[in-house]
């Protein structure tokens, strides 16, 4: 069993209903469709996917598992973050849009996109582990203290989706992206929150030369007590975006 990183530093058992994650994106002007946890595995052969495998529509809800960088199964029974065998090609400073599973509304919270340079050869064997190498192109949050989040859109429009710019100054080549909603519940319900990471592969082409610094690692980037993480989202306060700040060229 999963459990949740709480504020006071205790482990609750966690809650493991079911709520969604990315299943298409546009990449390059392209339509890919995303890993299908419900289909996919018993697909014969297995579609070749430029996104990672997950293991479902489940959270996480412990920030010290590994879990947190791709999703996926501690125990090794259904990894879910194995790397997947294509990537899409990709210009560097291009837009890319993911479409999410209709969101639910009790689940407000924060869309959160990181992306880490794989080696020259690819991302297609290559799992990051816990080294710093990721580094954040896209976060939004709450509107002030209004109900409006990030995820608020994507409640009722499957096709709302969620954008991020790849940087138009990195280097080209190999680049893994990891994609979240965070989603916040009241201090009366269970501290903390629940993480909906997944990753998808890209290449990147272009002319930049820049190789961003001040680097994450998942798990590393967040702890349980962090006040993004702990936020009761039923008050009319403001809320603190977890992990490092954007990166800007």
């Amino acid at each position: 069993m999963k459990f949740l990183a709480a504020a006071a530093g205790t482990l609750l058992p966690a809650l493991v209903a079911g709520h969604g994650y990315v299943n298409r994106a546009i990449i390059g002007g392209e339509e890919y469709e995303f890993y299908i946890p419900e289909r996919d595995p018993y697909m014969n052969p297995k579609p070749e996917r430029v996104s990672r495998a997950i293991p479902g529509n489940g959270p996480v809800q412990d920030v010290s598992l590994i879990d947190l960088q791709c999703n996926g199964y501690t125990d090794g029974n259904n990894p879910g973050s194995s790397p997947a065998p294509l990537h899409a090609p990709v210009q560097a400073g291009s837009t890319v849009k993911l479409f999410w599973t209709l969101w639910p509304e009790s689940h407000v919270g924060p869309t959160i996109t990181y992306m880490a340079r794989c080696p020259d050869d690819g991302c297609d064997n290559w799992e990051p582990g816990t080294d710093a190498v990721w580094f954040k192109i896209q976060e939004e949050g709450r509107d002030g203290t209004s109900n409006n989040w990030a995820v608020t859109p994507l409640m009722t429009d499957v096709n709302a989706g969620v954008e991020y710019t790849i940087p138009a100054c990195i280097k080209p080549g190999y680049y893994l992206v990891r994609h979240e909603i965070i989603a916040l519940h009241s201090a009366w319900e269970y501290p903390g929150a629940q993480f909906y990471p997944g990753c998808h592969q890209l290449e990147v082409t272009g002319s930049g030369n820049t190789s961003p610094s001040g680097l994450v690692s998942f798990p590393g980037a967040y702890d349980g007590a962090d006040p993004g993480i702990t936020y009761n989202a039923y008050t009319a306060t403001e809320y603190t975006i977890p992990g490092p700040a954007v990166f800007t060229c």
